[in-house]
């Protein structure tokens, strides 16, 4: 942009703000915008500048270069949003390059405008069908073994340590006024795991069966520890006695 395009362009801010422009006025904005050319993206660069409200109400707005080159940047981005290269069959990097810059500032100019791009047709991704079957209430009408398809992995059956729902994941034991089914587990279950993938997991006799076992081990071997420490306890005072 030279000196005449800016005071153009400055006669065109003067619209909206009633600025004063002189030689020096478009001297400077020349120097300050020499790579920016005076173009239909930079005259509407002021425009939305100007069509957008202040920030603060009543402030007064009043442009400056800097605004005319990021507004007009944001512009011509808007309008590379959906770029996709068009190859031409075999190319050298330096042919790749030089095509990519063309196409990219022919659509970010307006000259060549972006090409329709067909919708993608089809049911919903498989993660969206996975959210919405998350948040559902349970239905005790649906059937869990169509629901079971729809996701796989342990999430697709009902855990068989803690009753969690598909989809929804295993929880700890306990609860808080905050989680009254207690934290969720960051790993489902070994159990629900193990259903998942058809192998044999404990029921829920054996599995208590289990448990007690483990809290009668640690019983014995609490008295065990015990014990131990009254037999030291004895070693340490009878040596007293003797002495006495």
């Amino acid at each position: 942009m030279n000196r005449s395009e800016a005071a153009l362009l400055l006669g065109h801010c003067a619209a909206f703000d009633n600025r004063t422009v002189g030689k020096a006025d478009a001297t400077a904005w020349a120097a300050a915008l020499g790579d920016i050319p005076y173009d239909d993206d930079a005259r509407n660069a002021v425009a939305r500048f100007y069509g957008t409200a202040p920030r603060k109400e009543g402030e007064k707005l009043w442009i400056q270069p800097h605004h005319v080159r990021a507004v007009r940047r944001t512009i011509r981005s808007e309008r590379l949003e959906n770029f996709l290269y068009e190859p031409a069959g075999d190319e050298t990097p330096a042919q790749y390059l030089l095509r990519l810059r063309d196409q990219q500032d022919a659509i970010a100019s307006g000259r060549v405008p972006q090409p329709a791009r067909q919708a993608i047709k089809g049911g919903p991704h498989l993660s969206v069908l996975l959210a919405i079957e998350g948040a559902r209430i349970g239905n005790p009408d649906e059937d869990q073994a169509v629901a079971a398809v729809r996701r796989a992995g342990p999430l697709g059956i009902v855990c068989p340590q803690c009753d969690a729902a598909i989809g929804r994941p295993c929880r700890m034991a306990g609860g808080t006024e905050k989680q009254p089914l207690g934290k969720p587990r960051k790993n489902p279950h070994p159990d629900r795991i193990a259903a998942a993938t058809g192998k044999p997991y404990p029921t829920a006799e054996e599995r208590r069966q289990q448990e007690e076992r483990t809290r009668q081990m640690s019983i014995a071997a609490l008295a065990r520890l015990q014990a131990d420490n009254e037999l030291h306890d004895d070693e340490l005072i009878e040596p007293e006695r003797q002495a006495s």
